[in-house]
């Protein structure tokens, strides 16, 4: 077969009802382009027939291609996986569950090919919970402060990358990482786009709100190390004002003499500073233990088989 000149990544886990209008939907489009292609899907160790249905897709789909996880990694991991044997010169990701809809590829390619390195996307009318938007809100505004970067949604995995750029991740061996944000790093001329977005018709979210809060932490500690900067100002802070604290105490203690009010104060302040102290030794320990994981060196994950390629790579990242 030709070289692809577009590669589509899609990471899936228990998706089975969402594939067969996904593939009903992407192949025109994708056809449509008039330009060679490949699709490559990650089965991140789906529970459900995921696996078996891509499987059978690839003997009518020559353009599919299959990684099958020894188990389940993680989003980033399946789309880093999918990186790696990716051919096209430009490579989009796209999640299974068609919230963002396979129609708007054209629009990512077409700013590629304008000279763009990256190009993200921002969901407009997002049809999600207030709950979910409002935290995504708050999350786009903190990691924009802390990082220096400069993307409006951190959660729309609908992106668009050049070769060279998809080819400085995969010189990258971080064991937990943020796909979006790593490709910021090594851009020199990114853009990003509206996208339409949908309710989710098939299935579930994969992100729990404490899979959410991981992968947060993971974006601030693994692109910034601002939030050890703010907590040694917070101490420095917190010194400073004990001092002037107890030089109060000691003054009022002078002019008034010895009292036993104001105990309950004491307590309420001394409860404060004991959560700062935890709040700190927590975020000192998220850095080490990116530092432990790093220094362990173990797979970041383990391919077990693959259908539809060409050449068999290797089994283990």
């Amino acid at each position: 077969m030709e070289k692809p000149y577009v590669t589509i990544v899609i990471p899936a886990y228990n998706e089975e009802g969402n594939l067969p209008p996904l593939m009903e939907r992407l192949l025109p489009v994708m056809r449509g382009l008039g330009k060679p292609f490949e699709i490559i899907f990650t089965d991140d160790g789906s529970r459900d027939r995921t696996l078996s249905i891509l499987k059978s897709m690839t003997r009518s789909v020559p353009e599919l291609r299959v990684i099958e996880f020894n188990g389940n990694f993680g989003q980033h991991m399946a789309i880093l996986a999918a990186f790696e044997r990716s051919l096209g010169e430009i490579v989009i990701t796209l999640d299974a569950d068609l919230q963002n809809p396979p129609e708007e590829i054209p629009r990512l390619v077409a700013e590629i090919e304008k000279g763009h390195d990256v190009v993200g996307t921002i969901r407009l009318k997002r049809q999600d919970s207030i709950f979910r938007k409002a935290a995504s809100k708050v999350v786009n505004i903190t990691t924009n402060k802390m990082t220096g970067m400069r993307m409006s949604d951190y959660g729309c995995m609908l992106r668009a990358y050049n070769r060279e750029v998809i080819d400085n991740i995969n010189h990258c061996q971080e064991t937990t990482t943020f796909i979006p944000a790593l490709a910021q790093t090594f851009s020199s001329n990114p853009t990003e786009i509206e996208v339409s977005h949908s309710e989710r018709s098939e299935g579930e979210s994969k992100y729990s709100l404490y899979r959410l809060i991981r992968l947060n932490f993971d974006l601030m500690t693994g692109f910034s190390v601002v939030p050890l900067q703010l907590f040694a100002l917070m101490g420095i802070f917190t010194s400073l004002s004990s001092i002037g604290f107890a030089l109060f105490l000691l003054i009022r203690r002078s002019m008034i003499g010895a009292e036993v009010e104001g105990v309950f104060t004491l307590f309420a302040i001394t409860f404060f500073f004991i959560g700062i102290i935890i709040f700190g030794i927590g975020l000192v320990g998220e850095y080490v233990g990116r530092i432990y994981q790093e220094v362990r060196r173990r797979p970041r994950y383990v391919v077990r088989k693959v259908y539809g390629f060409t050449t068999e790579p290797e089994v283990t990242r």
